[in-house]
């Protein structure tokens, strides 16, 4: 039994490309410095001494910077490439987080918030096409959930420094979160050149671009696209409470300390790190042409773990939440962007997974806004109803696509 795992570990994280590794090694090195938005909030009102409605308002528009940057992310990843793409929104993040921390007046913040998440995410399109571009068909799930182990990886330490230098001052978080931005940047120009131009599909002129029977030129004339987007959306509007309102009821409802809650966060990424990538492995060697029938699993489970708060207010029940959660996040998101790969063509692949993202971008102002508004009406019961709810109804609607979806294969392997 030993060997047999250790075989499937060591098989799960073989056959990657050294360029898909170095992607990961970047994406931790930003992560590791992602310390302001954990803290935005506390810095807002304790620092600057805004009221709890501005630290709101500021960080809606947080959110609306992101889901534009990932708009123009994934249009101008396919306009000019992903590599400059990257490079220039981790430099331009990076100089502009420096910069933020001197900036005190409630709209000059709102304004700058805006500016840094919309530069800075124009990263995610565009690191997705990257990872698509060095790896293969049979092991890209894989390649995107090592980038997933970075982010967790990184998410860990970043968190748990962040606070300890946000005890200290909070300028230190702009400072170590910008220039993490640009040390990344700089490892990604100096170990990872650009890939040879013969190597990078140019977008043709619209005369020449050629619409095949399932796949249009755009995300947004794809239909069955835009109805599994609408699935991912249901789902990350309920999948993004876990990281405002569930801590929450885990603190007034469950009675647990901001210790305790922590360990549960601590527990998640350590459990997709060690993990995810196995199951991945294990999953997609017999079901890689059911990836939207996997993903329909996943979101049940992050349904049931809703669903359980209903079992009563046991401090264990935040533990069972968890595990669900997890499971059905390992279940989903490498096979989100697995499939949006799939789905496209070179041409267009930055404006596929950019749509992806938009939808978690969107979530992201959606569920605290709409969830803390269903707490204030009808309390938490209602509000694990309808995240349950929403679960429900976007597992199904992946379970009814994944019998009408199909994928188009790209004329020539793209491996590095």
């Amino acid at each position: 039994m030993f060997a047999r795992t250790l075989r499937l570990y060591r098989n799960a994280y073989s056959g990657l490309s050294p360029s898909t590794w170095l992607l990961a090694v970047v994406m931790f090195i930003n992560r590791c410095g992602t310390m302001v938005l954990p803290f935005l909030t506390l810095y807002l009102t304790q620092h600057l001494n805004f009221t709890v409605a501005q630290a709101g308002i500021v960080m809606a528009i947080y959110g609306t910077g992101a889901f534009v940057g990932t708009f123009l992310g994934g249009r101008l990843t396919d306009r000019f490439g992903f590599y400059p793409v990257q490079l220039l929104s981790l430099a331009a993040s990076g100089v502009f987080l420096l910069g933020l921390q001197f900036v005190t007046d409630f709209y000059a913040i709102c304004l700058c918030s805006f500016l840094f998440t919309m530069l800075g995410d124009t990263f995610r399109p565009a690191n997705s096409a990257a990872v698509a571009h060095y790896s293969q068909a049979v092991n890209r799930t894989r390649a995107f959930s090592v980038n997933r182990l970075a982010i967790n990886l990184g998410w860990s330490v970043g968190g748990g420094l962040g606070g300890y230098l946000a005890g200290i001052d909070y300028s230190l978080l702009f400072w170590v979160d910008g220039l993490t931005c640009i040390a990344a940047a700089i490892v990604l120009r100096i170990f990872l050149p650009p890939p040879a131009a013969d190597s990078v599909v140019k977008i043709p002129a619209v005369s020449e671009t050629t619409v095949t029977p399932t796949v249009q030129a755009s995300p947004y004339r794809d239909r069955p696209y835009l109805a599994f987007v609408t699935c991912v959306l249901l789902y990350a509007t309920s999948f993004m409470l876990l990281f405002s309102l569930v801590p929450l009821y885990f603190k007034q409802e469950l009675r647990l300390n901001e210790t305790e809650i922590g360990l549960l966060m601590t527990m998640n990424g350590l459990l997709i790190v060690g993990v995810e990538m196995a199951m991945v492995y294990a999953i997609e060697r017999r079901y890689a042409h059911r990836k939207v029938r996997i993903i329909s699993v996943g979101v049940l489970l992050t349904g049931l773990s809703y669903a359980v708060f209903f079992a009563g207010t046991w401090p264990v029940i935040a533990l069972f939440c968890m595990l669900l959660t997890t499971a059905g996040e390992m279940l989903s998101h490498p096979f989100f962007q697995a499939f949006a790969v799939e789905r496209s063509t070179p041409q267009n692949r930055g404006q596929y997974l950019a749509l992806h993202s938009m939808a978690f971008a969107l979530a992201q102002v959606l569920s605290p806004a709409l969830g803390s508004q269903v707490v204030a009406l009808a309390g938490f019961p209602m509000l694990w109803m309808v995240a349950t709810g929403l679960c429900l109804v976007s597992a199904a609607g992946f379970w009814r696509l994944s019998g009408r979806m199909t994928t188009v294969k790209t004329p020539a392997p793209e491996m590095a």
